[in-house]
């Protein structure tokens, strides 16, 4: 086998020759590609990411970078790579598609890592079950992907899912990172609420289904796909089966590699509605919020309703030469003349109605009344719209239908890339205007515009700061990190901490989280060093660091 140009720590080339050896024996040379020289390191496109780095790198493109790549065909590959991990001490770092874009992509938190593409060849829909209204998926499904196996088996009429802005990511590892979705089964503002059991290879390379499948099949129930074990009737219908609840360790967590996860989907509602509401000035995001608020509640916002800045949707349909020759950022009166040349506010609210329509009219007028108190706020459906726009884009998003429109911001500067930074606050005007004025602020003083997004659940708000930057501009980048490190202990300092982050700051965010003496990191430091005293799944992920890799040694 070559030698990788980041060998993992603590290892020697020989015994990280032997470990690729025994790996070859279960997958095969064709599923190992080795990482030899950085030159060969390409950033690729979404649809085209790399599993060797990540390709918004902020710091240097080979920091978070791989030692080599393993594509397991099946969960026995699963469970044979991870006893050989055990055996040579390899960390390894499971990644689903890999398209976890503006939080890392696959690269590993620690580098040297092995990456496991799980998605290469774990990429089947095992079930959809109408009548329970669940789906159960390996890692590789996209949501892409199960919409058109909905299409293709006749069931789109029947089942709707829940996707992200952008549809090529995996259902399976978007759900694990708790991402956000649009519908009504958005999980009110996460996946994660809409997942119910799952298959884990544990760190001792031993398997678990938790919930109710834990329980064996009934007898004589037929075996399923490549003669596997089903598992119980209830595994996707009860999420806690008996005793603790373990999925959430599984979460955001070094604790195992899911292979198998059933997920809830949406049976049709028997109408859909979307809408735009146009929001004219940058200080009616106060007002919008508070009367958001109650309707979201009472569930008169059926949805998980947006509140986008008008440079998320100018971006999305051009460029910033599109619009302006200014190199810095843009100053009020620019802002304003983008929105007027789109007939859009300030802010734009994006939501839809679900329902017959005689519901769907009631719920209309109740909005369409709660927020005729914002002066100037006009109303629009999508065929009042002709030219191309932001809304028919929601409005295939918010029925389930995946789409990649939306990427198109990223490329709001050129050679563009990005980071996501995620804050989460109170659902009121005062926390809107607030965060809002805190990160726009520190935003301008990187020398960069502000782009961003509130998604509305029904209790909180994810505020989505869309950090966009030239990743060829070694300025632009540190720019960018200096940000997003600011912003992190800005909001920390006002009590809002983040949901979900970059490889770079995991550590940093997790610091934040701090109460009576660190309590939770010391928590989650003693299962998983009981768990995996090895340190052999996802070192260093979300700030937990097992034993073997001391913190000190590899924090940014």
């Amino acid at each position: 086998m070559p030698v990788p140009f980041a060998l993992p720590p603590n290892t020697s080339q020989e015994t990280f020759a032997r470990f690729l050896a025994e790996v070859s024996q279960v997958v095969g040379d064709e599923n190992i590609t080795v990482v030899e020289k950085v030159e060969e390191l390409r950033d690729g496109s979404y649809l085209d990411q790399p599993r060797t780095h990540d390709p918004h790198h902020i710091v240097d493109q080979d920091y978070f970078m791989a030692s080599a790549v393993v594509c397991p065909r099946s969960v026995p590959d699963i469970q044979a790579i991870v006893h050989t991990a055990n055996e040579f001490k390899i960390p390894l770092w499971p990644t689903s598609i890999g398209r976890n874009t503006g939080y890392g992509g696959a690269a590993p938190r620690l580098r040297g890592s092995v990456v496991l593409d799980l998605g290469r060849h774990l990429n089947r829909v095992l079930e959809v079950n109408v009548d329970g209204a669940y789906a159960v998926l390996e890692p590789g499904v996209t949501f892409a992907d199960l919409y058109q196996y909905l299409v293709d088996n006749g069931l789109s009429d029947k089942l709707w899912i829940d996707v992200p802005d952008l549809g090529g990511g995996s259902v399976l590892g978007n759900t694990i990172e708790r991402g956000v979705g649009y519908t009504p089964y958005g999980g009110k503002s996460d996946h994660w609420m809409m997942h119910c059991g799952m298959e884990v290879v544990l760190p001792n390379g031993e398997l678990m289904r938790t919930g109710m499948g834990a329980l064996p099949k009934k007898p004589g129930k037929p075996d399923g796909p490549l003669h596997e074990d089903p598992g119980n009737d209830c595994w996707q219908l009860f999420p806690y089966g008996f005793g603790p609840y373990n999925d959430g360790i599984f979460s955001q967590g070094n604790l195992g590699i899911v292979t198998k996860m059933g997920m809830w989907l949406m049976p049709n509602p028997g109408g859909f509605q979307s809408y735009l509401i146009t929001i004219p000035r940058e200080e009616d995001l106060h007002q919008a919020v508070d009367i958001i608020r109650p309707l979201r509640l009472q569930m008169v916002l059926q949805n998980v309703p947006t509140i986008r800045h008008i440079l998320m949707d100018a971006g999305c349909l051009g460029t910033k030469a599109h619009y302006t020759s200014t190199k810095g950022p843009l100053d009020d009166a620019e802002i304003d003349a983008i929105a007027k040349r789109l007939n859009l506010g300030r802010w734009n609210f994006y939501g839809a109605l679900y329902g017959p329509e005689p519901a769907r009219k009631a719920l209309w007028g109740i909005i369409k009344e709660a927020f005729s108190a914002i002066p100037g706020a006009k109303f629009y459906f999508p065929e009042d719209i002709k030219e191309k726009s932001v809304l028919h884009i929601r409005h295939k998003t918010l029925q389930g239908i995946p789409t990649f429109d939306e990427l198109a911001w990223v490329d709001w500067v050129p050679n563009g890339a990005h980071l996501f930074f995620s804050p989460i606050s109170k659902v009121t005007g005062d926390d809107a205007m607030l965060q809002y004025s805190v990160t726009k602020k520190r935003v301008r003083e990187a020398g960069l515009d502000f782009i961003g997004t509130f998604t509305v659940g029904l209790r909180e708000m994810h505020h989505i700061v869309c950090i966009v930057f030239d990743r060829t501009d070694a300025e632009s980048k540190r720019k960018a990190h200096w940000l997003i490190k600011t912003l992190i202990d800005d909001c920390a300092a006002y009590g809002w901490g983040e949901y979900r982050t970059h490889l770079a700051l995991m550590d940093q965010i997790a610091g934040t989280y701090n109460w009576n003496n660190n309590i939770l990191m010391r928590f989650n430091e003693t299962i998983k060093n009981t768990l995996d005293p090895k340190g052999i799944i996802a070192p260093g992920k979300n700030g937990v660091w097992p034993s073997t890799y001391p913190r000190s040694m590899y924090k940014l």
